[in-house]
């Protein structure tokens, strides 16, 4: 074994983020474990498999040695686990109920912990979300100081588990709204939906127009996660960092926008209706990871709906509006 080289567990490697980690860490060299329930399928991983670095092994993470039983004995033990498996998003959560989503986002992060930290695993990464912040009260964007007030039950479970997870040494990010194609493409994220929807439909039905968000490319979302393995210790182990660009900010007209330019025979309609759930309406700085760890995105919204509508074009993802690509009901990642 290349004494540089190390043993990567990823929870969740056949979904939208995991699938494209996993390729990027096996390019780097990496031995690579994914453990995944494979609820929405492993055609993301298949490419991977005749991979002399590659170990799958599929398992639940809410079982209580999922870690520990899915490791090949013939490798080392873990260096560095990515946990990415759970149930994400504000629909995803509100679906499945306050207590199935507190066990897969709760209680499996610190099973999946306790297991990594009796193999003695030195870095632990977890991908939270920005939308555990409370809104600025100045109009100032929010910062990794600023104060935690989920608005929705996906955020209260990201949020428990930091609070489990920081004082324990994890490297955590405070992800931005994604999009983008990946192995495995999800049509539940705003940019992404509203390409498929212009792209099918010939039109969008717009709701909450003025509402602005922070958003990031699935590929610029990797590199900032891979970060928390080549990043020296005093750097990363408990800390937090918002991963996004400053460039990013956007509000719903602004991605419509975009959208016309690519697709302009469409038709788009606006609704003045308000819903509970996750808004985020908010502003958030990424100035402490560029600062800190030197992390700048490399492509824009305008380069992501231009992938969508070429991939959409090209017939290159199937039914793309099968249940499969739309995290709306039960584990994700």
């Amino acid at each position: 074994m290349n004494p540089t080289q190390k043993h990567v567990v990823v929870t969740g490697g056949a979904g939208y983020i995991g699938s494209l980690l996993v390729a990027q860490l096996l390019q780097q060299g990496q031995l690579v474990t994914v453990i995944d329930n494979l609820l929405f399928g492993g055609e993301s991983l298949m490419t991977f498999l005749s991979h002399p670095n590659f170990h799958f092994a599929k398992a639940d993470v809410t079982e209580g040695r999922s870690l520990r039983d899915s490791l090949p004995r013939a490798w080392p033990r873990p260096d560095v686990v990515f946990h990415l498996a759970g149930i994400v998003g504000f629909p995803a959560c509100q679906a499945v109920g306050k207590q199935a989503a507190w066990h897969y986002n709760v209680d499996a992060t610190k099973s999946v912990f306790e297991q990594a930290e009796s193999l003695q695993v030195g870095r632990f990464v977890y991908p939270s979300t920005y939308s555990a912040y409370a809104a600025s009260t100045d109009g100032r964007p929010v910062t990794e100081e600023s104060p935690l007030n989920p608005q929705s039950l996906y955020g209260e479970t990201k949020m428990a588990a930091e609070e489990f997870l920081l004082p324990r040494g994890a490297v955590i990010f405070r992800l931005a709204t994604l999009y983008g194609v990946s192995p495995r493409t999800r049509f539940d994220l705003t940019v992404n939906q509203f390409v498929l929807d212009a792209f099918i439909k010939r039109e969008l039905l717009i709701y909450q127009r003025g509402y602005s968000r922070s958003f990031l490319h699935v590929q610029d979302a990797v590199r900032g996660l891979l970060l928390g393995i080549t990043a020296s210790d005093e750097k990363v182990i408990g800390k937090v960092y918002n991963l996004g660009t400053d460039n990013g900010n956007y509000t719903k007209d602004q991605i419509v926008q975009l959208v016309i330019k690519r697709l302009p025979e469409i038709f788009v309609e606006y609704k003045d209706l308000t819903f509970g759930g996750d808004m985020r309406d908010i502003t958030v700085s990424f100035e402490k990871i560029k600062r800190e760890l030197g992390f700048e995105a490399r492509l824009t919204v305008d380069d992501g709906v231009r992938e969508v509508v070429n991939t959409l074009r090209l017939g290159l993802i199937r039914e793309p509006q099968h249940e499969r690509y739309r995290n709306a009901h039960f584990i994700v990642r």
